[in-house]
């Protein structure tokens, strides 16, 4: 299994993030295509230091295979990250992702803003929610969100505890 890790968002990942937000199969479970305007100002807030936002790069050839990041939110009244990832499609199925979220909980882990991380993907999103459970969130249940807006969005809603061991990341995949 080839190795992964992550890097900080760069002002040349662009063209990756426009093939994750811009396919319709890619973006299926968010309500479909991101539009260019929506992709460059997205591009321009990953790209800045301490974004939270992070290239996944397959080793040792070190192509760009998508992208993982984190963000603050207000969840039930609680500020917490939430998180989110992509894998381009030729590269799913082989565990990136699970990897790949393991290193950023671990960066979200280290700045030690907040207890809880939340993930939500949407209900039929079946890879995504297999990425929760292997990473080790808890399932809390379903919630209806607008995402975009003016598209309803039943998602599932995953918790994990950052004030808990990290846990354990494949051998010679370096936790970032």
């Amino acid at each position: 299994m080839p190795g992964v890790r992550i890097e900080p968002w760069g002002p040349d990942d662009r063209p990756l993030l426009e093939q994750t937000l811009s396919d319709p199969e890619m973006t299926r479970h968010l309500g479909g295509p991101e539009r260019p305007e929506k992709i460059a100002k997205r591009q321009a807030r990953y790209e800045r230091p301490g974004s939270g936002q992070f290239k996944i790069v397959l080793e040792p050839t070190g192509e760009g295979v998508g992208w993982v990041g984190y963000w603050e939110r207000t969840w039930e009244g609680d500020e917490v990250y939430e998180i989110g990832w992509s894998v381009l499609a030729a590269f799913q199925g082989r565990g990136i992702a699970a990897r790949a979220t393991k290193q950023a909980l671990e960066a979200a882990r280290l700045e030690r803003k907040h207890r809880f991380v939340h993930a939500f993907p949407s209900v039929a999103n079946a890879p995504s929610n297999a990425v929760c459970r292997k990473v080790g969130f808890t399932f809390l249940g379903e919630h209806d969100f607008e995402y975009p807006p003016g598209n309803a969005l039943r998602c599932n809603d995953w918790r994990l505890d950052l004030s808990l061991p990290a846990t354990r990341v494949e051998p010679g995949q370096p936790a970032k």
